[in-house]
C-alpha cells in the first residue's frame, strides 16, 4: 500500500531469519515459486516481518516479492471505513477483501507466469490503482495480511500471535489517519480478533509476543 509506514526493527529481522534457516533448502529444491504468507492482527508486524523475510532470503541469493492484502480491498481505505459504519456485516474475509483475484494472482505466479497485474491502494490519495508487477527471476512470493491463513496453494504460513490490544504502540507509529482514537475502530479490531482467533492452529511458524519464533510439527 502505498503511504504506509514500516517500522522495521531487529526483533523482525531475528523471527525472519530463524524461518529463512528453516525453509532454505526446501525452497531451493522446489520446482515452481514458493509461497508464503505471513498473517495477524492489526499492527502486529506483517509487514515488517515479510520485508524482512525478503531481506533474509536476498542474502541466499533468493528473489522474492510481497503481496499486501491491504492492496485487494474492494474499498480505498475512507468509503471502507464509512461502508464498515453503514453495514455491519461489511467486514472480513471474502466480504471486504476481493480474496478471488488474491488467490489468482498467486496461481499465476505458481503456474510460471512473468507478470501479474494486481491493485495497489494509495492510502494518502484513497484510491485504487493498478499495478503489473514483474516477477522474472522471483523464486518466492510472500504474502502478508490479516486473513492470509485463508489462503490456499501455499507452502509456508506464518501467525503473528500479538493481540489488538497489545499492538497499540505499534499502530500509533504507524498512524493511519485517527484509527488509534477512534472507538469504532478499536470495536472492528476487537471483532478482527475472534474472526481470526483460529487461524494460529493454521500456521507452520508462530511469532509469539517476544517475537520468538516457534515451528509447529
Amino acid at each position: 500500500m502505498k503511504g504506509d509506514i514500516l517500522l522495521l526493527q531487529e526483533r523482525h529481522e531475528l523471527a525472519a531469519r530463524a524461518i529463512v534457516t528453516d525453509i532454505i533448502d526446501q525452497i531451493n529444491k522446489k520446482g515452481t515459486k514458493f509461497i508464503i504468507t505471513v498473517a495477524g492482527e492489526s499492527g502486529s508486524g506483517k509487514s515488517e516481518i515479510a520485508l524482512a523475510i525478503s531481506n533474509e532470503l536476498e542474502k541466499y541469493g533468493v528473489k522474492s516479492t510481497i503481496l499486501g492484502q491491504d492492496d485487494y480491498f474492494f474499498l480505498p481505505p475512507k468509503l471502507n471505513s464509512e461502508k464498515r459504519r453503514e453495514d455491519p456485516d461489511w467486514l472480513g474475509p471474502h466480504v471486504e477483501v476481493n480474496f478471488m483475484l488474491l488467490e489468482q494472482n498467486i496461481l499465476d505466479a505458481i503456474k510460471g507466469k512473468s507478470e501479474i497485474e494486481k491493485p495497489i491502494i494509495d492510502y494518502n490519495a484513497n484510491k485504487i490503482e493498478s499495478l503489473k508487477l514483474s516477477l522474472n527471476g522471483v523464486k518466492v512470493v510472500i504474502v502478508e495480511g490479516t486473513y492470509t491463513s485463508l489462503l490456499r496453494h501455499v507452502d509456508k504460513k506464518i501467525f503473528i500471535a500479538r493481540d489488538w490490544m497489545k499492538t497499540l504502540e505499534d499502530r500509533r507509529k504507524r498512524n493511519r489517519g485517527n484509527e488509534v482514537n477512534d472507538p469504532f475502530t478499536e470495536q472492528i479490531l476487537a471483532v478482527e480478533h475472534k474472526i481470526i482467533a483460529g487461524h494460529k492452529q493454521l500456521a507452520d511458524f508462530i511469532v509469539s509476543d517476544e517475537y520468538k519464533v516457534i515451528s509447529v510439527e
